[in-house]
């Protein structure tokens, strides 16, 4: 009888088990990442991983839809004076953060206002022509422009109008994140996982289907495919080009591949800091040579597949304001010595950082071969993403690997990066023309004339070289077929609303 007691209560367990733990289990979405994100504070932040954590924990003015186009979010409508120079918002009612504070015109004032002044902020740049923001009454806020911004709607799809817990900004924010999106902070462990649960008081809940959202970086393109294929992670963003074939033939598995709207460019380091000093990429013809020393085709077939488009500009090539003119560099070795020998160099030594992921590893020790025929000694240093971009930042760097997500406006894909105070103009590249040029492309709204603007100031930049831009970022998912509803997007986020497991 002891025995048979024993065995009934060890089965009772194991449906405990089942029927507990389990369903648990199946309400929690793990997603793998490239790299572990940056600072969980939007506007602190620069990371493309972190904005994939961004869209379920911090909610934004607007968002922007499958065709890009805006739409409500946190203000359910706007409008602009007839002088295009005070945009009115109008709230979305009964909005909580993750704290049980009210989301409110004045925590939309604080949280903008945070973003424009915040001393290491990020977003700066972003929100550069916003002169005051205005409290109306607690549905409506106003933001003032000093002149009319064709760009500011476009930029408060994205961090600079991720809307923060007043109270929370009083603290470290990064480390207890509170915003007002589906699915609040949880924990997180540098370098393993972020965890977010559902937000029981979302304005929307009843769209979003799991009880937990588990990230987790995954730097190792094979064993990031490996977690995938074992059900260890659900979604996979960046699929390595050469797991492409693999992926497409396993019947467990779902390919879902969209054009991004983004680049992978190498930053150079000009003017920013000690290390510029040293750096041979303050002359101009040395960042000419290394730009026609790269074979742009080599990089696509080799590593990319077929999938890493060549780049010659941050415009993407389905953009209406892609540079049609600008020529494609061409890789030509004797003309990169010439331009070498001009400037006073037989060889050129310098340092690449890159992130510790398999793709970008591919592609860096390519460069580093291609670039040697030409006369560029190039010490490879792979290290942390987070990390790269940190010190690049503060100019300890050369040249600096880096991808940037891209945005529906162009404004998005230069201002910050090639301006002379560009909140993410690592290099310090500075053109006081090309300045004058993308801050009056801000203010036109004809798509033709606001056109011609810009391709004036990549005409300069062609010449000056100031990023060295390689291909245009594709975005490769991978998702288990139990994983239903998701639609990859041009912008590269995972948007987790409407997903869930199948049945």
């Amino acid at each position: 009888m002891a025995t048979r007691s024993i065995i009934r209560q060890g089965m009772l367990a194991a449906l405990a088990f089942f029927f507990g733990v389990l369903p648990a289990a199946s309400q929690t979405l793990r997603i793998g990442l490239q790299e572990d994100p940056d600072a969980l504070d939007p506007h602190r932040a620069r990371t493309f991983v972190g904005r994939i954590v961004f869209s379920a924990l911090c909610d934004k003015l607007m968002d922007v839809d499958e065709k890009l186009q805006i739409v409500p979010e946190l203000a359910t409508s706007w409008s602009w004076s007839a002088d295009d120079k005070v945009l009115t918002l109008k709230l979305r009612s009964g909005v909580k953060f993750h704290d049980g504070e009210t989301m409110d015109a004045t925590a939309v004032k604080a949280s903008l206002d945070r973003a424009r002044t915040l001393p290491d902020s990020l977003r700066k740049s972003e929100l550069a022509s916003v002169a005051h923001v205005d409290v109306v009454d607690p549905s409506t806020v106003t933001i003032t422009v000093n002149k009319p911004d064709a760009t500011l709607l476009y930029q408060l799809t994205d961090r600079a109008g991720m809307i923060l817990a007043p109270k929370a900004m009083t603290g470290d924010f990064s480390k207890n994140p509170v915003c007002a999106g589906p699915y609040k902070f949880v924990e997180r462990v540098q370098n393993d996982r972020i965890v977010l649960e559902k937000f029981k008081d979302y304005w929307n809940p009843d769209d979003y289907f799991f009880q937990r959202i588990v990230y987790q970086p995954i730097p190792d393109a094979t064993v990031r495919l490996a977690n995938l294929r074992a059900g260890s992670i659900d979604i996979l963003e960046r699929l390595a080009p050469s797991d492409v074939a693999s992926v497409k033939s396993d019947p467990k598995l779902n390919f879902d591949p969209v054009v991004g709207l983004g680049f992978q460019a190498i930053a150079l380091n000009i003017a920013n800091g000690p290390r510029s000093k040293t750096s041979p990429f303050h002359d101009k013809r040395v960042r000419q040579a290394f730009n026609i020393a790269i074979d742009r085709d080599a990089i696509n077939k080799v590593v990319g597949q077929g999938f890493f488009a060549p780049a010659n500009q941050a415009l993407p090539l389905a953009s209406p304001f892609f540079d049609k003119s600008a020529v494609m560099p061409k890789r030509d070795v004797a003309k990169a010595k010439a331009l070498l020998k001009e400037a006073g160099f037989d060889h050129v030594k310098f340092e690449l950082t890159f992130a510790n992921n398999t793709v970008l590893q591919q592609v860096s020790e390519l460069i580093q071969a291609m670039a040697a025929e030409a006369g560029f000694d190039i010490q490879l240093r792979a290290t942390d993403y987070a990390t790269a971009l940190h010190q690049a930042q503060g100019g300890n760097f050369e040249a600096n690997m880096n991808a940037w997500s891209g945005r529906p406006d162009p404004d998005g894909n230069l201002i910050i990066f090639v301006s002379c105070k560009g909140s993410q103009n690592d290099g310090h590249y500075c053109n006081p023309e090309v300045d004058k040029l993308l801050l009056q492309a801000r203010t036109v709204t004809d798509q033709t004339k606001r056109k011609a603007v810009y391709d004036a100031a990549d005409k300069i930049m062609q010449d000056d070289v100031p990023r060295i831009y390689l291909y245009y970022q594709p975005w490769l998912f991978a998702t288990t077929k139990k994983v239903v509803g998701f639609k990859p997007s041009a912008d590269g986020l995972i948007r987790v609303k409407g997903l869930k497991f199948a049945n």
